[in-house]
């Protein structure tokens, strides 16, 4: 019998969970990834919920713990630096926060052998039978697969070839989000730190032992800013902390040296169906709420109920996809209503909101 081909569009988080689940489903897999390479950010991320369940099945919780962050507490600031609370951050049911790049390489280890990997390359244009899907990359052969997956994040390419450009689906949620590694041991080894003034966020986090930094911070959008021009990301973010004080000054410096910068807008990507015909969307391609939903853990979990989908139904693949997407919207669809009451306690725009909101880490939270 004939394998049923799969092609996965992003070997991030999502794409690559899916991967190791559909080869172990029957499906002859392929990951297209336009990096050269499958290095992640080093940004921190939870798994949580119902990721812990498919960590456990893939056999990885282990090593995620051996590779978990030492941060033992959140400390908030105010505006002068001054200690506000502090949050312990023990785990609860088991959950474990570990580095975005670390994630990404546990799970690719454990399905590396039974999927092939293309990278540096991308598709450039799909065309769909009732058959199949042929695909178009910049640089391997045209190929012809029965399944086509965009796991390929908030700017997906996936999604913009077969369901239209990227503005009709998103939302700018008016906070834009700059993270870099800033080398070295960091100042409190156990502690994520948090500064706040109204409509700005500066975020210390120790990972493992090599300090990191997210400027996260309120802006009216920026047309025309590419994702590419460091240079000018960079001047927007220091534009925006201009005049802040304790460690900021020190901290932009080195931010302006650093070479590994990510900047983006935090953003909700929404669209009525995920997918069309034999192509679907996965992960932040379908459904992203950027900064603020869980991302790591909804793009394992949505891997699995895809995965699990397909194998239900293998021989009626819209009735497979129809139910993946009605599943996981019960994961994604309350984060995507809670987003703004989120951007705002992590961000306040106000004096009001941000007193507000350190009120409550002092007295209900802190200590």
């Amino acid at each position: 019998m004939t394998k049923r081909t799969a092609l996965v569009s992003g070997a991030g988080i999502a794409g690559v969970t899916l991967a190791y689940w559909l080869t172990r489903g029957g499906w002859q897999t392929t990951l297209v990834e336009r990096a050269g390479d499958l290095r992640s950010s080093g940004n921190p991320v939870d798994v949580r919920g119902p990721a812990l369940s498919v960590a456990e099945r893939m056999g990885i919780l282990p090593e995620l713990r051996a590779v978990a962050t030492h941060a033992k507490a959140l400390r908030v600031l105010d505006s002068a630096g001054r200690s506000v609370a502090r949050i312990p951050m023990s785990s609860r049911n088991g959950d474990v926060e570990v580095l975005r790049g670390d994630l990404a390489r546990v799970l690719w280890s454990a399905g590396r052998d039974d999927a092939e990997l293309l990278l540096d390359d991308t598709i450039t244009d799909l065309r769909q039978d009732p058959d199949g899907v042929d695909v178009t990359f910049e640089r391997a052969a045209p190929r012809r697969f029965d399944l086509v997956v965009g796991a390929d994040g908030l700017h997906s390419t996936v999604r913009r070839i077969v369901f239209g450009p990227e503005r009709e689906f998103s939302e700018y949620l008016g906070l834009y989000v700059a993270t870099v590694q800033l080398g070295g041991a960091p100042a409190e080894p156990d502690e994520v730190v948090l500064l706040n003034v109204p409509g700005r966020l500066l975020a210390l986090h120790p990972a493992r032992g090599e300090a990191g930094a997210a400027f996260i911070f309120r802006h009216p959008e920026i047309p025309g800013l590419e994702r590419a021009d460091a240079g000018r990301q960079k001047q927007v973010i220091t534009a925006s902390y201009q005049g802040i004080g304790w460690r900021v000054p020190e901290l932009l410096d080195r931010l302006e040296a650093a070479d590994d910068l990510y900047f983006d807008a935090v953003s909700r990507i929404s669209l009525d169906s995920w997918s069309r015909g034999r192509v679907v969307l996965l992960g932040d391609a379908a459904s992203c709420v950027s900064l603020l939903g869980d991302g790591s853990t909804l793009a394992m979990a949505g891997a699995d109920r895809l995965a699990a989908a397909l194998a239900e139904t293998p021989a009626d693949l819209g009735a497979a996809l129809r139910r993946y997407e009605s599943g996981h919207r019960r994961l994604t669809g309350p984060k995507h209503r809670h987003i703004h009451r989120a951007a705002g306690l992590l961000v306040p725009a106000s004096r009001f909101g941000l007193a507000a909101r350190n009120n409550i880490a002092r007295y209900v939270l802190g200590r």
